[in-house]
């Protein structure tokens, strides 16, 4: 692919106070309050927030498709909404969540959409537009989908078509709202990693809505965070989590973000504390399991009443479980948890027995 010839850093898209909402029947509705935030060349930056936070009214106003309430939506200087259809399309490629419904039409075809405001009135493709098609095809992995029929294409295999087509455009900025949303783990990891390469070494500005939070948060420059109703806030994905700002977003009654690990937890009543030691993998994720039946890791020495010492060897996993009175050993997580409930069941019975 050809490279972008902004140089890394350049700001590309400017928001300019920039209010995106929506305008009927003479009442305005505004989905964020006023934004000045730029995008930049060589930069792979994810939009997340909650559910009705306004991310996509936000970004088909940076597309030009919306305008917005107030402020200017700036490409390179240049207003987005009063750019000529053609000359925005060659610089600024859109990748939104409506699927495409084109049964008839091959992944080349479609592909060679991206190569429309280049070509003449009849859409006849040059030698260097067939290149460029080949080429955007061969970027996402997808050239021996080719002359498939898009009909015939799982979604994953959709997906990488729709950026191909937005490659095809040589664009300078690429902006794509929830393109992932309805692939497995390894190609939502393998469409990211694709975006990162097109903004890190094709110099593209490359901007991602996503609900993928770990994701994002593994693989972005620059994070827009858009909790509902509050004002957007752009970083590094780890200078967000460490001023609270992540947490804050998306906190919920029974889900907590872990700064720790950098993943969400859900909140499990907390009723009997356990020492967990030994294989540090099998700690984990002992202690993952227990969490979810009221289980929780208490300190190593502290006097939790129970110890568990996990051991890998050749015959598997181990579980060796210490109580105050008596040893066991069990051989997998279900008859450990088993054993671990029955004992507090009963002594939880003999406690209400003596009372």
């Amino acid at each position: 692919m050809l490279r972008s010839a902004h140089a890394a850093g350049a700001p590309l898209l400017q928001l300019d106070g920039v209010v995106p909402g929506y305008a009927a029947n003479g009442r305005r509705t505004a989905v964020s309050s006023r934004i000045d935030e730029t995008l930049r060349a060589g930069e792979l930056a994810c939009l997340i927030g909650p559910n009705g936070a306004g991310k996509s009214t936000l970004m088909r106003t940076m597309a030009g498709l919306q305008m917005p309430l107030e402020g200017v939506v700036r490409f390179d200087g240049a207003d987005v909404h009063r750019m000529p259809p053609a000359s925005r399309a060659r610089r600024l490629a859109v990748v939104l969540t409506e699927p495409v419904q084109v049964p008839m039409l091959t992944a080349y075809d479609l592909v060679a959409f991206g190569r429309v405001p280049y070509t003449d009135w009849g859409g006849t493709l040059a030698a260097h537009d067939r290149d460029m098609v080949g080429q955007a095809l061969e970027a996402v992995g997808a050239t021996e989908l080719g002359w498939r029929h898009v009909a015939e294409l799982s979604d994953g295999e959709r997906q990488r078509v729709m950026i191909a087509r937005a490659l095809a455009q040589e664009p300078a900025a690429m902006i794509l709202d929830e393109i992932t949303g309805f692939l497995d783990l390894p190609r939502r990891i393998e469409i990211m990693q694709l975006l990162r390469r097109a903004a890190h070494e094709w110099g593209c500005a490359v901007l991602l809505s996503t609900h993928d939070l770990d994701l994002a948060l593994r693989t972005a420059d620059r994070i827009w965070l858009m909790p509902k109703g509050r004002p957007l806030h752009t970083a590094m994905p780890e200078t967000l989590v460490l001023n609270g700002a992540f947490q804050a977003a998306f906190s919920l009654a029974d889900v907590a973000f872990d700064e720790q690990s950098g993943s969400f937890r859900v909140r499990h009543p907390r009723r009997w504390p356990v020492t967990t030691t030994g294989d540090a993998s099998g700690v984990t994720w002992t202690e993952r399991a227990l969490e979810r039946y009221g289980f929780y890791a208490a300190p190593t020495g502290g006097k939790s009443g129970v110890r568990i010492e996990v051991t890998r060897g050749a015959a598997g996993m181990r579980w060796n479980v210490h109580f105050d009175d008596a040893s066991h050993q069990h051989a997998n997580l279900e008859e450990l948890i088993q054993a671990l409930r029955t004992r507090h069941e009963h002594q939880v019975e003999t406690i209400g027995s003596d009372a």
